[in-house]
């Protein structure tokens, strides 16, 4: 069970669930073509042995970062429910935040050029007396601004 099914108060319906955009998954796969390119300058005659524990290490490499954004991903939950905001993240250290409804202030978006082509952007929640910690990479940032809003979008 999630953790925002665990602390959903009685009666308390669920609006929208967001997650981490698949971009974040781009340095690893970088990493993996620039393996695969050593590897096949390995196969050249040209110092095979430097370019094979070349693409030896870029593939540890690739490994650790596409290893590292899945976890972040398997662990990060955002929920916008009719009455908060949840926001969690960590696996044996976890961070929580949660704002109520009625404590929303603002929400804004930052979207790079590259964001708003694949939909994804930073979000950051303003509440009455402190905001919420920006969360990154969030697909579908507009459709959680206006979900946290109360507000329908028409593309």
């Amino acid at each position: 069970m999630s953790y925002v099914q665990r602390v959903l108060q009685p009666g308390e319906q669920v609006r929208q669930m967001s997650s981490i955009h698949w971009i974040g998954y781009w340095p690893g796969a970088a990493v993996a073509l620039l393996a695969v390119a050593a590897c096949w300058l390995s196969d050249t005659r040209l110092l095979p042995g430097i370019w094979r524990y070349t693409a030896y290490a870029l593939a540890l490499v690739a490994v650790a970062l596409l290893i590292q954004q899945w976890l972040r991903w398997w662990i990060t939950e955002i929920a916008v429910t009719d009455r908060r905001v949840i926001y969690k993240k960590g696996l044996i250290r976890r961070q929580t935040n949660e704002m109520n409804m009625d404590k929303v202030e603002s929400v804004q978006i930052d979207q790079s050029i590259l964001g708003r082509m694949l939909d994804y952007g930073d979000v950051t929640i303003l509440g009455t007396g402190e905001g919420l910690e920006t969360l990154r990479t969030i697909a579908n940032p507009i459709e959680l601004r206006n979900s946290i809003t109360g507000t329908t979008h028409k593309a």
